[in-house]
Protein backbone atom coordinates (compact mmCIF):
# COMPACT_ATOMS: atom_id res chain seq x y z
CA UNK A 1 0.00 0.00 0.00
CA UNK A 2 2.82 2.50 0.52
CA UNK A 3 5.17 1.49 -2.07
CA UNK A 4 2.10 2.17 -4.10
CA UNK A 5 0.68 5.46 -2.66
CA UNK A 6 2.89 7.15 -0.86
CA UNK A 7 6.32 8.56 -1.42
CA UNK A 8 8.89 8.90 1.65
CA UNK A 9 12.66 9.05 1.85
CA UNK A 10 14.08 5.46 1.12
CA UNK A 11 11.18 4.06 -0.89
CA UNK A 12 13.38 3.52 -3.87
CA UNK A 13 16.32 1.65 -1.42
CA UNK A 14 13.37 -0.83 -0.42
CA UNK A 15 11.54 -1.09 -3.33
CA UNK A 16 14.89 -2.40 -4.95
CA UNK A 17 15.85 -4.70 -2.03
CA UNK A 18 12.52 -6.22 -2.51
CA UNK A 19 12.82 -6.86 -5.94
CA UNK A 20 16.50 -7.77 -5.81
CA UNK A 21 15.84 -11.77 -5.65
CA UNK A 22 14.22 -11.45 -9.19
CA UNK A 23 17.33 -11.14 -10.69
CA UNK A 24 20.34 -12.36 -8.64
CA UNK A 25 21.34 -15.78 -9.06
CA UNK A 26 19.79 -18.45 -6.55
CA UNK A 27 22.77 -19.66 -5.35
CA UNK A 28 23.20 -15.41 -4.19
CA UNK A 29 19.65 -15.96 -2.62
CA UNK A 30 20.59 -19.42 -1.47
CA UNK A 31 24.11 -18.25 0.21
CA UNK A 32 22.65 -14.69 1.80
CA UNK A 33 19.30 -17.01 3.67
CA UNK A 34 22.46 -19.22 4.62
CA UNK A 35 23.66 -16.07 6.67
CA UNK A 36 19.95 -15.41 7.81
CA UNK A 37 19.02 -18.85 9.34
CA UNK A 38 22.76 -20.31 9.81
CA UNK A 39 25.44 -20.66 12.28
CA UNK A 40 25.92 -17.22 13.56
CA UNK A 41 22.47 -15.92 12.44
CA UNK A 42 20.27 -14.18 15.04
CA UNK A 43 17.75 -16.77 14.78
CA UNK A 44 19.75 -19.65 15.43
CA UNK A 45 22.15 -17.91 18.55
CA UNK A 46 19.13 -15.87 19.87
CA UNK A 47 16.59 -18.28 19.78
CA UNK A 48 17.53 -21.37 19.16
CA UNK A 49 15.68 -22.03 16.23
CA UNK A 50 17.46 -24.46 13.56
CA UNK A 51 15.85 -23.74 10.02
CA UNK A 52 18.36 -25.23 7.81
CA UNK A 53 17.56 -28.48 6.32
CA UNK A 54 13.78 -28.22 7.50
CA UNK A 55 10.59 -27.71 4.99
CA UNK A 56 10.26 -24.33 7.01
CA UNK A 57 13.67 -23.63 5.12
CA UNK A 58 12.53 -24.78 1.73
CA UNK A 59 9.23 -22.92 2.24
CA UNK A 60 11.27 -19.68 3.11
CA UNK A 61 13.20 -19.52 0.27
CA UNK A 62 10.60 -20.45 -1.90
CA UNK A 63 8.57 -16.97 -0.40
CA UNK A 64 11.76 -14.89 -0.70
CA UNK A 65 12.61 -15.80 -4.51
CA UNK A 66 8.30 -15.12 -5.25
CA UNK A 67 8.33 -12.07 -3.30
CA UNK A 68 9.22 -9.47 -6.22
CA UNK A 69 5.90 -10.88 -8.17
CA UNK A 70 4.16 -10.44 -5.22
CA UNK A 71 4.92 -6.87 -4.41
CA UNK A 72 4.95 -5.76 -8.02
CA UNK A 73 1.46 -7.20 -8.77
CA UNK A 74 -0.29 -5.61 -5.55
CA UNK A 75 1.68 -2.58 -6.40
CA UNK A 76 0.50 -2.33 -9.51
CA UNK A 77 -2.85 -3.43 -9.01
CA UNK A 78 -3.73 -1.06 -6.05
CA UNK A 79 -1.60 2.20 -7.86
CA UNK A 80 -4.42 1.24 -10.47
CA UNK A 81 -7.52 1.77 -8.32
CA UNK A 82 -9.14 5.37 -9.07
CA UNK A 83 -7.53 7.56 -6.39
CA UNK A 84 -10.36 9.96 -6.65
CA UNK A 85 -12.77 7.25 -5.37
CA UNK A 86 -10.69 7.07 -2.21
CA UNK A 87 -10.47 11.13 -1.73
CA UNK A 88 -14.17 11.32 -2.36
CA UNK A 89 -14.42 8.64 0.47
CA UNK A 90 -12.10 10.85 2.85
CA UNK A 91 -14.05 13.61 2.15
CA UNK A 92 -17.36 12.05 3.79
CA UNK A 93 -15.50 11.17 6.80
CA UNK A 94 -14.53 7.62 5.83
CA UNK A 95 -11.08 6.09 7.96
CA UNK A 96 -8.15 4.90 6.22
CA UNK A 97 -8.60 1.19 6.94
CA UNK A 98 -12.31 1.47 5.74
CA UNK A 99 -11.36 3.12 2.14
CA UNK A 100 -8.26 0.46 2.19
CA UNK A 101 -11.26 -2.57 2.83
CA UNK A 102 -14.22 -0.76 1.18
CA UNK A 103 -12.93 0.81 -1.80
CA UNK A 104 -8.75 -0.20 -2.40
CA UNK A 105 -9.22 -3.64 -2.10
CA UNK A 106 -12.30 -4.59 -3.74
CA UNK A 107 -11.24 -2.90 -6.82
CA UNK A 108 -7.76 -4.84 -6.56
CA UNK A 109 -8.29 -7.91 -5.47
CA UNK A 110 -8.11 -9.19 -8.68
CA UNK A 111 -4.68 -7.94 -9.67
CA UNK A 112 -3.29 -9.05 -6.01
CA UNK A 113 -4.88 -12.95 -6.33
CA UNK A 114 -3.10 -12.53 -10.36
CA UNK A 115 0.37 -11.98 -8.29
CA UNK A 116 -0.32 -14.19 -5.55
CA UNK A 117 -1.47 -16.92 -8.36
CA UNK A 118 2.35 -16.16 -10.52
CA UNK A 119 3.92 -15.94 -7.00
CA UNK A 120 3.07 -19.66 -6.06
CA UNK A 121 4.12 -20.51 -9.43
CA UNK A 122 7.55 -18.98 -9.37
CA UNK A 123 7.82 -21.03 -5.66
CA UNK A 124 6.54 -24.15 -6.71
CA UNK A 125 9.48 -24.22 -9.70
CA UNK A 126 12.17 -22.90 -6.82
CA UNK A 127 15.66 -25.10 -7.17
CA UNK A 128 19.11 -23.54 -6.38
CA UNK A 129 17.84 -21.45 -2.90
CA UNK A 130 15.89 -24.50 -1.71
CA UNK A 131 18.99 -26.97 -2.41
CA UNK A 132 21.47 -24.62 -0.83
CA UNK A 133 19.03 -24.37 2.33
CA UNK A 134 16.87 -27.27 2.34
CA UNK A 135 18.76 -30.10 0.80
CA UNK A 136 17.10 -32.68 -0.83
CA UNK A 137 16.13 -34.99 1.67
CA UNK A 138 12.85 -37.39 -0.01
CA UNK A 139 10.07 -37.19 2.52
CA UNK A 140 11.34 -34.07 4.32
CA UNK A 141 12.76 -31.19 1.97
CA UNK A 142 12.62 -32.93 -1.79
CA UNK A 143 10.57 -30.46 -3.97
CA UNK A 144 9.35 -31.54 -7.06
CA UNK A 145 11.94 -29.84 -9.28
CA UNK A 146 14.72 -31.90 -7.11
CA UNK A 147 13.23 -34.97 -7.20
CA UNK A 148 12.71 -34.29 -11.05
CA UNK A 149 16.70 -33.64 -11.07
CA UNK A 150 17.33 -36.61 -8.99
CA UNK A 151 15.31 -38.96 -11.07
CA UNK A 152 17.10 -37.84 -13.77
CA UNK A 153 20.59 -38.31 -12.29
CA UNK A 154 19.20 -42.10 -11.39
CA UNK A 155 17.93 -42.15 -14.74
CA UNK A 156 14.77 -42.96 -13.90
CA UNK A 157 13.18 -41.18 -16.95
CA UNK A 158 9.66 -43.03 -16.03
CA UNK A 159 9.20 -41.29 -12.75
CA UNK A 160 10.77 -37.93 -14.16
CA UNK A 161 8.44 -37.73 -16.73
CA UNK A 162 5.27 -38.35 -14.75
CA UNK A 163 6.82 -35.52 -12.28
CA UNK A 164 7.39 -33.15 -14.90
CA UNK A 165 3.61 -33.53 -16.23
CA UNK A 166 2.34 -33.11 -12.95
CA UNK A 167 4.49 -29.51 -12.17
CA UNK A 168 3.75 -28.55 -16.28
CA UNK A 169 0.03 -28.82 -15.63
CA UNK A 170 0.25 -27.29 -11.73
CA UNK A 171 1.81 -23.97 -13.93
CA UNK A 172 -0.13 -24.36 -16.80
CA UNK A 173 -3.23 -24.22 -14.15
CA UNK A 174 -1.85 -21.46 -11.92
CA UNK A 175 -0.86 -19.13 -15.28
CA UNK A 176 -4.64 -19.80 -16.56
CA UNK A 177 -5.96 -18.72 -13.73
CA UNK A 178 -4.16 -15.32 -13.73
CA UNK A 179 -5.09 -14.76 -17.37
CA UNK A 180 -8.60 -14.98 -16.35
CA UNK A 181 -8.42 -12.87 -13.31
CA UNK A 182 -6.52 -9.92 -15.42
CA UNK A 183 -9.65 -10.27 -18.06
CA UNK A 184 -11.90 -10.13 -15.46
CA UNK A 185 -10.12 -6.96 -14.01
CA UNK A 186 -9.46 -5.18 -17.27
CA UNK A 187 -13.84 -5.77 -17.60
CA UNK A 188 -14.18 -4.40 -13.75
CA UNK A 189 -11.88 -1.44 -14.93
CA UNK A 190 -14.27 -0.41 -17.58
CA UNK A 191 -17.37 -0.75 -15.86
CA UNK A 192 -16.02 1.87 -13.25
CA UNK A 193 -14.56 4.45 -15.76
CA UNK A 194 -18.19 4.06 -17.48
CA UNK A 195 -19.43 5.23 -13.98
CA UNK A 196 -16.72 7.50 -13.65
CA UNK A 197 -17.66 9.42 -16.67
CA UNK A 198 -21.53 9.27 -16.15
CA UNK A 199 -20.88 10.90 -12.58
CA UNK A 200 -18.20 13.67 -14.19
CA UNK A 201 -20.88 14.70 -16.32
CA UNK A 202 -23.38 14.85 -13.85
CA UNK A 203 -21.17 16.87 -11.84
CA UNK A 204 -21.44 20.92 -12.50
Amino acid sequence: MFLARKQFPGQIFISTLLNLPLVLPPSVVGYFLLLALGRGSPIKEWLGINLLFTWQAGAISSAVVALPLMVESTRAAIGSVNSELEAAARTLGSKEAEILWRITLPLAYRGILAGFGLSVARGLGEFGATLMVAGSIPGRTQTLPLAIYDAVQSQNYGLANIMVLVMTTIAFALLWWVRLLERQKEKGKGKVDAVDRRYSEATP
